[in-house]
């Protein structure tokens, strides 16, 4: 196929990478040049802007960092003359794909709410998980194409539900992150290796995604290069409690986890690592998480 892509950065670069692998012709728009060069050096087309993508393909994938600009970009190109499938990657909530599909709807173009979820390394792999939201019959149109970043979960028809997943699923994510490093940084006060205590942790029953992956790959090391900003992480939590709040279910441990997190984006900046949460835990405990040796 003919695809479009909009937004090819830490995400979208190396989704839009795996669809030049398996064949697909791409026509690529970013605002930042180094974002596009890898992949026009790969034989992908340039184009002036991302109303020039709607104008040159029928489906377009994006995947950008915030509702706002999901939104503008959206309802900007819907008049463009071929475009019929608009394929959202990014996490903008499921108020946000409503608004989005009825905007685009309007204009005969369907609004797909796909967001995706296992990082950059998943995305460099090919094996996010898949959210798939949209009607039936474009579904056999792009399961085959979403399949080239990972395993696809259809959600249903109704635009929302894949942003909803996402939410609840980062929210998780989120809070496994936060407990996890109030949990070792009390445990390296109290005087014990965090190497060990992360060790036991992934032997018993406290083990989760964080210990198993963000410790060992980037906080132990002191890294804090996982590949996710602050600013990212509290925008999900933010709007998964947000959503929450709406629809009248309680969100005790999400407000604080939110919380946690807005003071992390604003101590820590919010384009550092979403690891580096640990560091302000750190430091109103006074230790640092190092592994002994």
């Amino acid at each position: 196929m003919h695809l479009g892509f909009i937004g090819v950065g830490k995400m979208g670069g190396p989704m839009a990478g795996r669809l030049l692998d398996a064949g697909h012709t791409l026509t690529v728009f970013d605002a930042r040049e180094a974002a596009l060069q890898p992949l026009l050096q790969r034989g992908a087309r340039r184009a002036a802007s991302a109303a020039a993508i709607a104008a040159e393909v029928e489906t377009v994938l994006v995947s950008l960092p915030t509702p706002d600009i999901v939104r503008q970009v959206a309802l900007g190109i819907a008049a463009g003359g071929k475009l019929r499938n608009f394929v959202d990657l990014s996490t903008t909530g499921p108020r946000v794909a409503r608004e989005i599909a009825a905007g685009l709807a309007q204009k005969g173009i369907t609004g797909i709410d796909s967001p995706v979820s296992g990082g950059v390394s998943g995305a460099e792999k090919g094996t996010l998980a898949v959210m798939l939201a949209c009607p039936q019959e474009r579904r056999a149109l792009l399961e085959p194409v979403l399949e080239v970043f990972g395993k696809v979960f259809y959600l249903g028809e109704q635009p929302g539900l894949g942003q909803t997943m996402k939410l609840c699923n980062n929210l998780l994510s989120a809070t496994a992150m936060a407990i996890s490093c109030e949990a070792v940084v009390m445990g390296v006060k109290a005087g014990l290796d965090p190497r060990v205590m992360i060790d036991v942790i992934n032997a018993g029953s406290g083990r989760n995604s964080a210990t198993q992956d963000k410790f060992p790959r980037a906080i132990l090391p002191r890294s804090f290069d996982f590949g996710f900003t602050n600013a990212l992480m509290h925008k999900d939590v933010k709007l998964c409690v947000e959503e929450a709040e709406a629809m009248g279910v309680p969100m005790w441990v999400g407000s604080a986890v939110r919380q946690l997190w807005a003071y992390t984006a604003s101590r820590m900046g919010p384009e550092t690592d979403f690891t580096s949460i640990v560091r302000s835990i750190e430091e109103w405990a006074g230790v640092e998480v190092k592994p002994r040796g």
